[in-house]
């Protein structure tokens, strides 16, 4: 029986899993402090000390101080090298632990270290790797490169399958090692196929309950296989109510799955239910930090796609757009002062307030956008809810504005600027206008970019705020006009 989520069609329940991490050998804990990795921790003196043994060509040393990092350690240190020296050491790495860390590396960063490297030193560092983290350094690798080395790995077929799925899908996160059972088989020959599989499937949380043609049957996990009489059979202890997503699903709405049913993995199925791939937690919290990280970007008026180690030419490149359309917007702003260049001959005191009418129109907009873009992207806001949002988010902003009016204008009457009754009425008409119009637009222009299938973080954006710097000013000029002059 298959149970409804409410997201997504492709999407059905699984049981929840353990939430335990695999341990690993490099990690130590003590009572006064968490784990830690290793006897190094990589900082300056570091860095600087393995540049000085990698000029030197001192490979023993490097290597003994590198032992007992983690992978996700020694990525880092790579990225801390200059681009020679991290090379030169990447390529002293033992195997195992030159493709463990290769998982770990950012992809500009390790698309230089690959650079110039023998098909066949790849072909072992690649083969070492899950598929889903093989087929990402695939990617990375320039088209005639990946040609040449992927019809030498293992997996080929898998990789292959893997590299047609979009690198922002379910297909495209997944990887292909899993353990699948029989739902005829007794438990204690499904036990025995975990320990097989072992070797190959790294993070084990759950078997897979397959019938003849690969069609996702249940789930079991680790636990009911431990706890259950070995002659119990599979299918009587098998849960059928899972959770699994299409391989076209969005990255971002897997991590909501995840998140919402608290699991640590999900098998990726495809429209006949046969099972494809499985999406593990350690991928989940990679896709949560880069989707953080581009709504980030995105709020701030970058394209989202902006890395420290990017060269100053690619940053260039994904700024300037936008700086440009900041240009275009701040001379439009520009064009409606100057429309109102008469209005402001005669009453040079209106200019004081300007800056305070675009400032308030672009905090009221960010913080209304800011609930919106984050609901949205929770999944706790969908587009039916959007007349809703819009008429608390006016109330929020004419009991603020109201608030933000009287402020304003009570200063303005105790200075006695100007003639002090027609400009408060101004001011406090003003600033209710611009809170209503400016928050209005925070709250609606996400849902709008939904629908039209742009992420809502671009809302967020210097276009939108610029937006509400046009509005604001022609909304204070033209009541200027009617009340103060």
């Amino acid at each position: 029986m298959w149970k409804n989520a409410s997201l997504n069609p492709s999407i059905r329940p699984i049981p929840m899993e353990p939430t335990e991490s695999p341990s690993s050998p490099r990690a130590s804990a003590s009572p006064d402090g968490p784990p830690h990795s290793g006897l190094l921790e990589v900082d300056a003196s570091v860095v600087d000390d393995i540049v000085t043994l990698l000029s030197e060509g001192q490979r023993g040393m490097v290597l003994n101080l590198v032992a007992d990092l983690y992978p996700a350690d020694v990525a880092l240190l790579l990225r801390r090298l200059p681009d020679e020296e991290a090379r030169r050491l990447f390529r002293w790495l033992p195997p195992e632990l030159g493709s463990d860390t290769l998982a770990e590396m950012e992809d500009a960063v390790r698309v230089g270290l690959l650079q110039g490297m023998a098909p066949e030193v790849l072909v072992d560092l690649i083969d070492a790797l899950d598929t889903d983290d093989a087929a990402d350094v695939l990617a990375d690798l320039p088209d005639e490169v990946a040609l040449q080395v992927l019809p030498d790995l293992e997996d080929t077929e898998d990789l292959t399958e893997l590299l047609t799925y979009g690198e922002e899908t379910a297909g495209g996160i997944m990887a292909r090692e899993y353990v699948t059972v029989s739902p005829d088989a007794t438990l204690r020959e499904a036990t025995e196929e975990v320990r097989r599989s072992a070797a190959e499937v790294d993070e084990l949380y759950t078997a897979y309950v397959v019938d003849a043609d690969g069609t996702l049957r249940g789930t079991v996990t680790l636990k009911q296989l431990l706890l259950s009489a070995g002659s119990v059979e599979v299918r009587d202890i098998m849960d059928p109510d899972f959770i699994s997503v299409a391989p076209d699903v969005d990255q971002e709405e897997v991590a909501r799955v995840v998140q919402r049913y608290d699991l640590v993995s999900v098998p990726v199925v495809d429209e006949g239910g046969r099972m494809m791939g499985r999406i593990t937690i350690d991928d989940v919290v990679d896709v949560i930090r880069d989707e953080a990280e581009e709504d980030m970007q995105l709020m701030s008026g970058l394209t989202g796609q902006e890395e420290t180690v990017d060269t100053a030419v690619q940053v260039s490149r994904g700024r300037l757009p936008w700086l440009i359309i900041g240009l275009v917007g701040s001379g439009l702003s520009g064009t409606v002062i100057g429309a109102f260049e008469a209005t402001l001959q005669q009453a040079v005191v209106l200019a004081t307030f300007i800056p305070i009418v675009t400032a308030m129109g672009g905090n009221a907009a960010v913080q209304s956008a800011a609930i919106a873009v984050q609901g949205l992207g929770a999944g706790e806001l969908w587009l039916s809810d959007a007349f809703r949002r819009i008429g608390k988010e006016m109330l929020v902003a004419l009991l603020n504005g109201i608030v933000v009016a009287g402020l304003l204008c009570g200063t303005v009457a105790l200075l006695g600027l100007g003639n002090a009754t027609a400009l408060v009425a101004t001011l406090a008409l003003t600033m209710l206008a611009v809170s209503l119009v400016a928050t209005t637009n925070g709250a609606l222009i996400p849902f709008l970019l939904t629908w039209l299938g742009v992420d809502p973080a671009s809302a967020m954006g210097p276009f939108v705020t610029t937006l509400n710097d046009i509005l604001g000013l022609a909304i204070y000029f033209l009541i200027a006009t009617a009340l103060y002059l």
